[in-house]
Parts: structure tokens; C-alpha cells; sequence
């Protein structure tokens, strides 16, 4: 029996595998299978040559687990070791420098193991012993066994394996039980290794027996699943990526389209992206793209190596450029991650622009769940928005599509405003928004539906982009006014008046929680409704901005501002404004014959003291200044009592307003109810 120490040239290395790789601890599975499938197919390799001779006989690698003796054990009918080779490969972990290794890796586990090659000594991080066991292909060569307790004395000793192949018992330590129960060691072979190119077995297969499970005899492989990204796309149907997807996420629907990737240069890259069926706004997930490393799990993180907005969709990628260790670091520098992330987006613009090209009929079928993809892609990625406009598509409120080019074809005859600015309506819902969709179609222009989670990102990008164009929603304004054709007249009622039956509205809007409404009187025809309500498309935009854009906030927190839109022209309207004048003038035109008096006192005051510097006016001018001002205050105040109080019990201005706030989904609870009696009284 051979002693001695494994080669470290500078403090025991165990605790620091134990200490700085403990938050990665599962990856040692990971390692161990891996490295008996290497050995398994460098066997192969050699057999092929027709370097090894023998019967390759069964390959599969298995693992074992052993409860009551605290083992977990990884087996392979591979290329095995000799005694040197033990020397060479375990025994020599030769670094210097523990302290600027500690510094620099330490905050990445998977980094520490790929730099020093120290796949094998992942084990220890869950072990308090291990055993290898080996026996050599080659012909001759004696079976050993190594053992190590986790510092750096070994043994070798001679071992009773008559098999060739690799035996790594690692005895778990106490604090790492978990690693010896069935459950949590399925879980992490289905994560890491259900793709490996060589069979892994965990176990038996189960039956139902006698009211219980029962093993059977054959192997329970947990890699059975043939990687469908190794094979050649040509042989391949559309329904073996439909249950290839399956496997990759159960219980999710069918996908609505993929990419299969293969490349041999300048990098080697395989695999499928798929474009999920997105079911609401809210359901986006992202960390669905697994990586692989030659067919062996790496990380689902795929940032870096997949370009932000394509995070979005589900997948495999497999590439050997990418080493099974990546840091975040490496994805930042390595000139092979920016080429495939490169690639990546070619081909995803490529394949979107042939299916359109293709069969647009059916593109258009699943453009609202894949626009969420090329919006954001449009956002996020100069490049892809200059191949995506070509294929990137608009929606009408009619259901019918089109691209950036026939949409404006369609409008610029029709919706230019007086300065010449192409103007795209739009509606964010058909239902709620119905009343204002109609008007606009009554005038002969279309409206967009946008009622995706990045479209207001989007339209404010798409500005930027078209030349002499913006959008405006439909409800942003009178229909008269979205498009300003000419100048318009505001009405035929004079100051007095508009001012009145503003104060008649005004005074009886509701107190809505930050909200905000201002009254204004404008001249619609009579056929138009009697009163709408809008809201500026800038202070909306703003806000609905601020849900994406950092350093918004001050948006988000400002009320809500409506404007309430009087038609002059309705006769309902007229009705009001007669019906006031009849009840209120004897009370508010003394009122306002006073109002005038002291505007006409102020004025004169302003200009008196415009003509003098501020330290020539007296206090007693400031004082003229400030009761006259307070007084008409309290004139106005007067005024708009008496309006007030005759407006509070008209019951149309009030069925006016309520069916005004009813119509944008403003109406609700105790109010509501009390519009409901009062139309039933109006009715009666």
C-alpha cells in the first residue's frame, strides 16, 4: 500500500472547495457523471480506431445510493486508470498563490473547479471520504483503489475489480444528508445529465404491486430522451418539436414556432429556440433557455449568450465553445459568446421573415402572441428592429393586419393634420373605447389596436423612427381636434356663458382618489354626444411610461387629469345653459357686474404700479393691491356658490355627467347605484 500527500503547493485546498464552493454544492453530480460518460466515450473513441479490442459490452453509467452506508457511488465501464495515471490525474493539483486564487474565485464556484481542473475534487465538497476504485482497459493493468478523508493524505492500495472501467464512492457528509436521499438525486440528474450521449442509470424501474412500489429488473434510465438538437433538421417533423417541447416543459402549450440551429464556424453551436404561447401580459417567463455543454447541463442563466429580449424564449443551446464553468465574467469578454449572441438574433430575424413571407395567413394567426417577442426585440436591439420592421405587423380594431409600410400607405391621404403630421390612431381596448373608435371611423379614419404589454414603449420608439408621424389615442380628444384639419371655433356662447355653464359641470364633478378634472366648452355639431371625456395623450403616455422607465416615478404619482368636454351645440347642453340663466340671474348679475367693477380696479392698480420700481410702491398700494384681489376672490366664490346650488338638484346635468364617467368605467359602487334610481325617475 502506497501513502502520501496529493500535490498542493501552498494550504490544505479541502476546506476551501468546502468553504467558497458550498452555495454551488450540487454541481459535483454534475461533475462526477460527467466525467464517467467522458471516460465511456474516450473508450469508444479508442475502439473506433481499433486502439481497444475488446467487447465494449454495456456502457451505461450508473449510480447508486446506499443509505445505511452513507454512500453514493458513480460507476462506468470506461477507459479506467492505472496506477500512474491515479498519480498524474488525482494525486498532482499543482497552483500557487492560495490567496490570489481565494480573491479572484471566490465568488464563483463553477470558475474555481474550471480553472484548476478540479472537476473530480467537487466531490469533496459533499464527502467526508472518498474512494476510487479503477480498473484499466489496458491489457494487463492491476485494479486500485485511492482513498482520501479530505485532507491531503492519500492511500493506494491494490483493489479486487475485475470489471475495466471506474468506481467513485463518495461517503456524504453529515451536514449533506439530503444527497442521500432518492428523491433530491432524481431531481438533480433529470436537471443535469438527462441528455447525456451516453445511458445513465439511476435504480429500477418501479411497478405497482401488492398496494405498494416494487422494483423491477430493468434499469431505470433517466436519459432516455434522444437530444433532438444533435440530429439533422431535414430528418426531422413538425410534430418531433412539438414532443421534444413537451418534454422540455410538460403541461405548457404547444409552441408557435421554433428555430433549430446548427453551426460549425466560426464557433460550434446546436440547438432549438421555440416562441411559447404567451396566454396574458403578465405571463412572461424568462430562464427558460438551457445551455449545454456537449450535451451536459450548464445553467439556464443564459444572458449573455442570448440576446435580452430572446431570454424570452424556451429552448436548449449546446455549445463546446462554452466551457461548463461560465462565469458571468467570461460571458462579458469571451469574443465567441458576442459571435453567437450575433447569430442568434440573424437567425431569429431570418426564420420570423421566411414564415411571413412563407404563409402570412398564418402568421397573422399568431401574430398577438409573437409580437411580445419582436416588440421587445424592436426595443432592445438596433439590428433586429431594421430586419423586424420588414415583418413586424399592425393590427386595426377590424382584426385585419398590416406592415409598417401598407399601414402608412393606407392612412396618408386621410390623417395628415393642417402640418402635415401623419397622425396613427389608436385604441388600447375595442369595448371601453368603442364610442371613440366610432367616432373615428365616422370620419373616415382608421384605428390601430395596441393593446399589448409594450406597445406604449413601442409607439413612442416608432415616432422617433417614422418621419413627420405621432400617435394619438383615440380618447385623447374630440374626434375634431385628434386631427386638427383647420383651426376651429371653441363656440357661439360668450365668455359670461361659457364660464357659467363650466361652473354648472364643474361644481358637481365627483371627488375620484387622484383624479383630476377640468370643464371646457367646444362646439361638435349636434349630432355629437353631448359631453365626453378625455384625457391628454402626453400626461397618459407619461405614466404609462413611467411603469418601464427608471426615474419616471414622478409620473406615476401625479393624479389622474380628464378633461370634460361640453357640446354646445346638443340641445341637451342648450337646455342647461337656459335653464340656469332663468334661475340664477337674478342672483348672479349683480354678482358679476361687481366682478367686473373689481377686475377693472385691479387692472387699473397693475398699471399704476408697473410704472414704478417695487421699492416706490407704498404699503398702502399693496395693501389696495391685496384687499381688491381678495375681494373678487370672494365675488367669484359667491358666484359659484349660487351656481352650485342650483345645479346640485338638476338631475340632468347630473344623469350628463354620471353617463359620461359611466361610458370610461368611472362609475362604480354608491354612485352607480344612485344613477341607476335616478334613470328609472327619469324615465317614469
Amino acid at each position: 500500500m502506497q501513502k502520501g500527500n496529493i500535490g498542493v503547493t501552498t494550504e490544505n485546498i479541502f476546506p476551501v472547495i468546502k468553504k467558497f464552493l458550498y452555495s454551488d454544492h450540487e454541481i459535483f453530480l454534475r461533475e462526477m457523471v460527467s466525467n464517467a460518460v467522458d471516460a465511456t466515450q474516450k473508450l469508444k473513441t479508442l475502439c473506433e480506431k481499433g486502439d481497444f479490442k475488446g467487447d465494449m459490452g454495456d456502457t451505461t453509467v450508473r449510480v447508486s445510493l446506499d443509505k445505511d452506508k452513507g454512500t453514493l457511488t458513480f460507476s462506468d465501464h470506461g477507459i479506467g486508470m492505472t496506477e500512474e495515471e491515479i498519480d498524474k490525474y488525482i494525486n498532482q493539483i499543482a497552483f500557487s498563490g492560495v490567496n490570489d486564487f481565494l480573491e479572484k474565485y471566490k465568488d464563483n464556484a463553477n470558475n474555481i473547479i474550471g480553472h484548476f481542473g478540479l472537476g473530480f475534487y467537487s466531490s469533496f465538497m459533499v464527502s467526508k471520504k472518498v474512494e476510487i476504485v479503477t480498473l484499466s482497459y489496458k491489457e494487463g493493468a492491476k485494479a486500485v483503489k485511492w482513498s482520501c478523508d479530505g485532507s491531503p493524505e492519500f492511500t493506494i492500495e491494490d483493489a479486487d475489480k475485475k470489471e475495466r472501467g471506474t468506481d467513485i464512492i463518495l461517503y456524504i457528509d453529515d451536514d449533506c444528508k439530503e444527497f442521500l436521499e432518492k428523491y433530491k438525486i432524481q431531481e438533480l440528474l433529470d436537471k443535469y445529465c438527462k441528455f447525456m450521449a451516453v445511458p445513465v442509470a439511476f435504480g429500477k424501474k418501479t411497478e405497482w404491486k401488492d398496494g405498494k412500489q416494487v422494483d423491477t429488473e430493468e434499469d431505470n434510465i433517466i436519459n432516455s430522451v434522444e437530444p433532438l438538437w444533435t440530429k439533422t433538421p431535414s430528418t426531422l417533423k413538425d410534430e418531433d418539436y412539438k414532443k421534444f417541447y413537451s418534454t422540455l416543459y410538460p403541461m405548457q402549450d404547444e409552441p408557435l414556432f421554433w428555430i433549430h440551429l446548427n453551426v460549425d464556424y466560426p464557433f460550434n453551436l446546436t440547438g432549438i429556440l421555440y416562441f411559447p404561447k404567451i396566454k396574458s401580459n403578465i405571463d412572461l417567463q424568462r430562464n427558460k433557455i438551457q445551455l449545454y455543454c456537449n450535451q451536459v447541463f450548464v445553467t439556464d442563466q443564459v444572458e449573455g449568450i442570448v440576446p435580452e429580449f430572446l431570454t424570452l424564449l424556451h429552448g436548449v443551446i449546446d455549445s463546446p465553445d462554452i466551457p461548463l464553468n461560465v462565469s458571468r465574467s467570461y460571458l462579458q469578454s469571451d469574443s465567441n459568446v458576442k459571435k453567437i449572441s450575433t447569430y442568434i438574433t440573424k437567425k431569429v430575424a431570418d426564420r420570423l421573415a421566411s414564415i411571413f413571407k412563407e404563409d402570412r395567413k398564418v402568421y397573422e394567426e399568431k401574430w398577438d402572441n409573437l409580437k411580445i417577442f419582436i416588440n421587445y426585440g424592436m426595443l432592445s436591439d438596433e439590428s433586429f428592429y431594421d430586419k423586424a420592421k420588414d415583418f413586424a405587423l399592425m393590427k386595426d380594431t377590424d382584426g385585419k393586419y398590416y406592415t409598417f409600410d401598407e399601414y402608412k400607405k393606407l392612412i396618408e391621404d386621410n390623417q395628415k393634420d393642417k402640418d402635415g403630421n401623419l397622425v396613427y390612431l389608436y385604441a388600447n381596448n375595442k369595448e371601453e373605447e368603442y364610442v371613440y373608435i366610432e367616432a373615428a371611423k365616422n370620419k373616415g379614419y382608421s384605428v390601430l389596436l395596441l393593446d399589448g404589454q409594450l406597445d406604449v414603449p413601442v409607439i413612442s420608439m416608432l415616432e422617433q423612427k417614422f418621419e413627420k408621424s405621432r400617435f394619438t389615442r383615440v380618447d385623447s380628444d374630440i374626434i375634431d381636434r385628434l386631427i386638427v384639419k383647420e383651426d376651429m371655433k371653441s363656440s357661439d356662447l360668450n365668455d359670461a356663458e361659457r364660464d357659467n355653464l363650466s361652473s354648472v359641470f364643474r361644481t358637481q364633478m365627483p371627488k375620484i382618489d387622484k383624479t383630476e378634472f377640468n370643464v371646457e366648452v367646444q362646439a361638435m355639431g349636434e349630432q355629437n354626444k353631448p359631453i365626453i371625456i378625455t384625457q391628454s395623450e402626453y400626461m397618459r403616455r407619461m405614466k404609462d411610461m413611467s411603469r418601464f422607465q427608471p426615474g419616471m416615478n414622478f409620473y406615476a404619482q401625479m393624479p389622474d387629469a380628464y378633461t370634460i368636454v361640453l357640446n354646445s351645440d346638443h340641445k341637451l347642453i342648450k337646455d342647461v345653459l337656459d335653464d340656469a340663466k332663468a334661475k340664477t340671474t337674478d342672483a348672479v348679475t349683480p354678482i358679476e357686474n361687481e366682478i367686473k367693477g373689481l377686475q377693472a380696479r385691479l387692472a387699473a392698480i397693475h398699471d399704476a404700479q408697473s410704472k414704478k420700481k417695487p421699492e416706490e410702491i407704498t404699503q398702502e398700494e399693496r395693501d389696495d393691491h391685496d384687499n381688491t384681489e381678495k375681494k373678487l376672490t370672494e365675488e367669484r366664490n359667491k358666484k359659484t356658490e349660487v351656481i352650485a346650488s342650483y345645479a346640485k338638484d338638476n338631475k340632468i346635468v347630473h344623469q350628463l355627467i354620471d353617463l359620461a364617467l359611466l361610458q370610461n368605467g368611472m362609475l362604480k359602487g354608491a354612485a352607480l347605484d344612485t344613477f341607476i334610481t335616478r334613470s328609472v325617475d327619469l324615465i317614469k
